[in-house]
């Protein structure tokens, strides 16, 4: 069963049993350790998960988190529990000093149901009062299940998530902004379309009545995308658009772009394996990929022109690995499994020089 469907088995449970969890000692045995366990966390191994873990805050002494994940002997994750009836709002300031005096990087505040992740992007060393993940694990998102999995106990590395957190936090930002501007446009948003089309002074009466025509300007664009889109689902018979290829771009042949590309949990794996060994040399935002139907391709910064390797994992056979060279000439070779390419990073480490120099 790959992650995504743990977690998916895991909402489920929570949604059956949550009305039958009545304190937060239960909620901790029924949903939390459960949690920490499909992150990949032996919650029964004192040396990796430990409950009530001590945070000596200032003069109080013996002050006590729920959980705190430790690697290497540090802290590198901490958990505040509650609840699963209770809001979380309220609980912020607590997990925020245990922040304050550990060495975890990351904390997590949850109630079974709602989960949030916070860091120290603000402030070092002060847990950022906004969380820059948090999802209801009954109605998560595909795209958080990705988010998620970085915390997972194989793939936990510290830089890729923190860059992955700034990220988030921006995106999070810019999206409330946006949200909040198309449902109440504000006069300067109004004013900037108002003044490229109406022909003479803007006056506040102008601009009340241009506040309702961007709005509805901005439901009709909304709308219409979703209908172009709806249209494009569900039409068979449209020949799909082919771009001309650029010269030297490395593109699937015209019979595999006409089918289906699936991409799969193993092909996810090999590209976070890829990432990691990477991370050094660039930004683990910069490494991309793109499926086609016989291979899954590995660039820098999305650009097709700047290949890393491939990958050939659909074959019930054999598994490959193709790596590039300086002419972007590919060699393939033939992997047991996805641990066999970290053997490979000194051949990746080459090819992504080339392309950084």
């Amino acid at each position: 069963m790959d992650f995504k469907d743990q977690i998916k088995q895991f909402s489920d449970r929570v949604s059956k049993l949550k009305d039958n969890i009545h304190t937060e000692e239960a909620t901790k045995n029924a949903f939390i350790m459960p949690f920490l366990q499909v992150l990949g966390y032996d919650v029964f191994n004192p040396l990796e998960v430990i409950p009530e873990f001590i945070c000596d805050i200032g003069i109080k002494k013996g002050e006590k988190i729920d959980y705190a994940i430790f690697r290497d002997g540090s802290p590198i994750i901490l958990v505040e529990c509650k609840h699963w009836k209770q809001k979380l709002d309220v609980h912020d300031g607590q997990l925020l000093r245990y922040f304050h005096v550990s060495k975890a990087k990351f904390s997590i505040l949850t109630n079974g149901l709602i989960f949030r992740f916070y860091t120290d992007l603000v402030e070092p060393n002060k847990m950022d009062e906004k969380p820059f993940l948090e999802f209801n694990i009954e109605e998560i998102k595909d795209g958080q299940i990705e988010k998620l999995k970085e915390f997972h106990k194989a793939y936990f590395d510290v830089d890729n998530i923190y860059q992955s957190a700034s990220d988030l936090k921006y995106i999070n930002e810019i999206r409330h902004l946006v949200s909040q501007e198309f449902s109440e446009p504000n006069d300067e948003f109004v004013k900037y379309f108002a003044k490229q089309v109406y022909p003479s002074v803007v006056t506040s009466k102008v601009l009340e009545s241009f506040r309702s025509l961007v709005k509805r300007t901005i439901t009709n664009i909304i709308n219409d995308t979703i209908n172009d889109r709806l249209k494009s689902a569900i039409s068979s018979n449209d020949a799909p658009i082919q771009e001309e290829p650029a010269p030297g771009t490395l593109t699937a042949s015209p019979s595999q772009q006409d089918k289906e590309v699936v991409t799969t949990q193993e092909e996810l794996e090999g590209f976070y394996i890829v990432r990691s060994l990477l991370r050094q040399k660039v930004q683990s935002n910069r490494i991309t990929h793109r499926d086609a139907l016989s291979y899954f391709a590995i660039f820098l910064d999305d650009n097709n022109r700047k290949p890393l390797c491939r990958l050939y994992l659909n074959s019930p056979s054999k598994k490959y690995i193709g790596l590039f060279d300086a002419e972007k000439k590919e060699t393939k070779v033939e992997i047991k499994s996805l641990d066999e390419i970290y053997n490979f990073g000194k051949e990746l480490d080459n090819t992504v020089e080339i392309y950084i120099k």
